[in-house]
């Protein structure tokens, strides 16, 4: 078998935009995937980019972190970015998608590019060359140990919302409406409750049994997929004031705000299938059936997927890759996904797109630099690089970048996007194989 330009080890989300930015310039890419001889307990499809814990790529909204660093992939040109926003389902502000059409568009964009060998697998190691390893979270063995070993492994726990079925839903105890009435109003289906209802279903969430007994420690559940029976352990209100927050939803019913207020957003095109948004959990299957169902529209509600909980594990990134996400031990060796530190689908794809534009530069001979830190990507990376004896995965958000010295919120975003813009145009432009080239 021909050495390959470069190996691609994972098909998920940061595997397949690093495997199809490459093929695109030009690069012969071995991609090994382990599907379908063995999945993660996670997975259930034979597919590329499976969506696992939830079907939204959060905000679109340009003024927010996740809306610019998308901004900033369309820039460096994302693939997989591209695939998502030609499946999207209606979410209001935020970038949802059908998973299914999400996944088998990108799988075959995939395997019709020939530029990509794709080698059913299960991997044990690094092999010789450049290699971006891009196996997520849940890395099977004998990989992890590989990982263990050289790069060293620390872990989180998250867990998954449930999906129920669109026609089990209580209709007459619910309505559509987007929040602060901003977007499509049928984007959301919202499931009132009055505080009676709110306090019997809070009494019953946080003493119904779990399914896994673990005494989690702290820091080791990841907050933004918390379950939310851990979460409302926080407190009565906890709830009120995030998943099930009723500020700026009026039931057009009754012309008022409800005392607690369940999202239920599409999970797919067809509208078949809705998720119950925010409402991660660890509670056994038939406790979920039992205490969800104390939310009025969703008394009936058949549930096509329960929530269940899984461990994470990603590489102590600040010893073992600089801002290229390139491993300091191994010059031609790149991590990627959520492996490598980052949090979230797009901050994945991310990932991704950057360790290809990389592995792309080293291969033609020039050495990579670092994107800027004053566009979300850039921040990113060097936030997974940086000395940090309490490493956590990262999400974006604002507080990544370098300050700016602007009081109003809006015009402090519009600013950062705008500095964004004029970075990476800059970084473009210097850094370029056709720039260096010309050097």
């Amino acid at each position: 078998m021909r050495r390959p330009d470069v190996t691609v080890i994972g098909a998920g989300l940061a595997g397949c935009e690093a495997a199809l930015s490459l093929a695109d310039e030009g690069f012969s890419v071995r991609l090994v995937e382990s599907k379908p001889l063995r999945r993660s307990a996670a997975h259930a499809s034979d597919d590329y980019c499976e969506l696992v814990c939830s079907n939204s790529l959060k905000s679109a909204d340009p003024l927010t972190a996740h809306g610019l660093l998308k901004r900033e992939l369309r820039t460096i040109g994302s693939r997989v970015l591209e695939e998502a926003e030609k499946c999207a389902v209606p979410a209001g502000s935020a970038l949802a998608v059908d998973r299914k059409l999400f996944s088998a568009a990108v799988t075959g964009r995939v395997r019709a590019h020939t530029n990509i060998e794709t080698v059913h697998e299960v991997a044990s190691a690094a092999p010789e060359g450049v290699t971006i390893i891009a196996t997520g979270p849940l890395t099977l063995p004998p990989l992890d140990g590989f990982l263990r070993e050289k790069f060293g492994a620390l872990h989180f726990y998250d867990a998954e919302a449930p999906i129920v079925s669109a026609e089990s839903i209580d209709t007459d105890s619910a309505y559509f409406a987007a929040r602060y009435g901003k977007g499509n109003p049928e984007d959301y289906l919202n499931c009132p409750m009055t505080r009676e209802e709110y306090d019997a279903f809070y009494d019953a969430l946080v003493t119904a049994e779990r399914a896994d007994g673990h005494a989690f420690e702290k820091g080791e559940i990841f907050e933004g997929c918390m379950p939310v029976e851990i979460m409302a352990a926080r407190g009565r209100d906890a709830l009120r004031f995030g998943p099930m927050k009723p500020v700026g939803l009026t039931d057009p019913r009754t012309g008022k705000r409800a005392y607690a207020v369940l999202q239920l957003r599409r999970e797919n095109a067809a509208g078949d299938m809705y998720n119950l948004v925010g409402f991660q959990t660890n509670l056994k299957f038939g406790e979920q059936k039992r205490v969800f169902g104390m939310i009025p529209a969703l008394k009936n509600a058949e549930y096509l997927r329960y929530g269940v909980m899984h461990r994470n594990t990603f590489i102590d990134a600040p010893r073992s890759i600089d801002a290229c996400f390139r491993a300091r031990s191994d010059g031609g060796l790149f991590i990627a996904g959520q492996l490598s530190g980052v949090e979230g689908y797009v901050e994945s794809i991310a990932s991704g797109r950057s360790a290809a534009l990389h592995a792309a530069r080293l291969l033609r001979g020039f050495t990579p630099e670092p994107l800027p830190s004053d566009t979300v990507i850039g921040a990113l990376a060097r936030y997974v690089a940086a000395e940090n004896d309490n490493f956590q995965p990262m999400n974006a958000n604002y507080g990544l970048l370098p300050p700016m010295d602007i009081r109003d919120k809006t015009e402090r975003k519009r600013a950062y996007a705008a500095r964004s813009d004029q970075s990476l145009k800059s970084y473009l432009e210097k850094y370029t194989w056709k720039s260096e080239a010309q050097l």
